[in-house]
C-alpha cells in the first residue's frame, strides 16, 4: 500500500453545523502533504479526527492499512497551533516525561533528547523552565517533543508560528530531514510560500468540503495560463508593441530590470508554441527576459476558493 493515511468519507457535525462533509483524502507514504483551507474550513476538525480527539459521525480512517484505533496514537506526532507545555516545569524534565507518555523508556528518551538538543543547538536549555524561554525557544522544545518518539505520521499545524526567519528555515530543514528518514508529514499552514517549498501533495478544504487535491506539480500544471513574461531591447518599442498586439493577447508586466526594455506579458491562445514565440521575439531584438508565468500555490488557493 502506497498511502500511509486514508480518510474515507469523513463527516462531522456539531448540532446543525457541518464541520466536515464527506471528506476523503489519501496521503502517500514519505510525502509532505499540505492540508490547506481558509479559517473555519474544517482542517482542525479533520486533524482532531486523525488524532482521535474526536470521532467522525460517518466515514473511516486507515493508518498504514489498518482501521485507525487507540493504539495508533503512539505512531502519530502532533504539533498543534496552540502549544501545550507546562510553563513551570524544567525543559529536560518535561521532555522526558512527555516522551515516556509516548512509550519511550527514560534512558531512551534521554538518548534521543541529547541528539535533538545538540542538533538544534539548545543543549543549555535543559534546566530552564518553559516560562523562562521566548515563544520561539518554547516552539523548538515542542517540536522536539513532537518528533522524539519517531512516529510514522507527523502533523504540524502552523509550525512556523513565533519563529524568526532563521529559525523558521531551520525547522523547514528539519521537516525535510524527517521526511528523508521515512516519516510522512501533514502540514497545515496559511503560509503559501512554505507550501511551495515543502509540499509534494495538497488538499484544499473549503466550507467543510474538499474542493481540490492532488500532487502540487500536477495542480500547478493544470492551472497554467500559457502566458509568458518577456523583456526585449529594441530600437522602437511602440512599433513593436503594436505589432505584438496584432498577433497576441498582451498585458503589462512589472518585473525589475536594469535596462529600458519593452516589458510585456504575452498570452498564447492562437496555436503558437513557446518556441514559436521565442523565435519570433529574437528576430525583433535582444531578448533579456523570457519566463512562463506559472501560478503560485497562493494564486491557486485564492482562485479555487473564490470559484466555490
Amino acid at each position: 500500500m502506497n498511502d500511509l493515511l486514508v480518510v474515507e468519507g469523513a463527516t462531522k457535525k456539531f448540532g446543525d453545523f457541518t464541520a466536515l462533509n464527506n471528506v476523503s483524502i489519501n496521503i502517500p507514504k514519505g510525502s509532505i502533504f499540505g492540508l490547506l483551507g481558509p479559517n473555519g474550513a474544517g482542517k482542525t476538525t479533520l486533524i482532531r479526527i486523525i488524532n482521535q480527539i474526536t470521532y467522525p459521525d460517518s466515514g473511516r480512517v486507515f493508518l498504514d492499512g489498518e482501521l485507525l484505533q487507540s493504539h495508533h496514537i503512539r505512531q502519530i506526532g502532533y504539533l498543534p497551533e496552540e502549544r501545550g507545555l507546562y510553563k513551570t516545569m524544567k525543559v529536560g524534565e518535561q521532555a522526558v516525561y512527555l516522551a515516556q507518555l509516548k512509550g519511550l523508556s527514560k534512558p531512551e528518551a534521554k538518548k534521543r533528547l541529547k541528539f535533538w538538543f545538540e542538533r538544534l543547538d539548545i543543549g543549555d536549555w535543559w534546566n530552564k523552565k518553559i516560562q523562562e524561554l521566548s515563544k520561539g525557544m518554547a516552539q523548538k522544545i515542542q517540536f522536539v517533543v513532537t518528533v522524539l518518539h519517531e512516529p510514522k505520521l507527523l502533523i504540524f499545524d502552523e509550525p512556523f508560528s513565533g519563529f524568526d526567519p532563521i529559525n523558521a528555515n531551520k525547522i523547514k530543514d528539519e521537516i525535510l530531514f524527517l521526511r528523508e528518514q521515512g516519516a510522512t508529514v501533514i502540514f497545515s499552514t496559511h503560509r503559501m510560500e512554505s507550501v511551495e517549498e515543502l509540499c509534494d501533495d495538497i488538499a484544499l478544504i473549503h466550507r467543510s468540503n474538499r474542493i481540490l487535491d492532488g500532487k502540487l506539480a500536477d495542480i500547478k500544471r493544470a492551472h497554467r495560463s500559457n502566458t509568458y513574461e518577456i523583456g526585449l531591447e529594441t530600437s522602437n518599442k511602440e512599433a513593436l508593441r503594436r505589432e505584438l498586439d496584432a498577433k497576441f493577447k498582451l498585458s503589462e508586466a512589472n518585473f525589475k530590470t536594469i535596462g529600458d526594455e519593452l516589458k510585456l506579458n504575452i498570452h498564447l491562445d492562437n496555436g503558437s508554441t513557446p518556441n514559436d514565440l521565442l523565435t519570433y521575439l529574437t528576430s525583433k531584438g535582444q531578448l533579456t527576459h523570457f519566463v512562463e508565468l506559472v501560478p503560485s500555490a497562493n494564486d491557486i488557493f485564492i482562485q479555487t476558493v473564490e470559484k466555490h
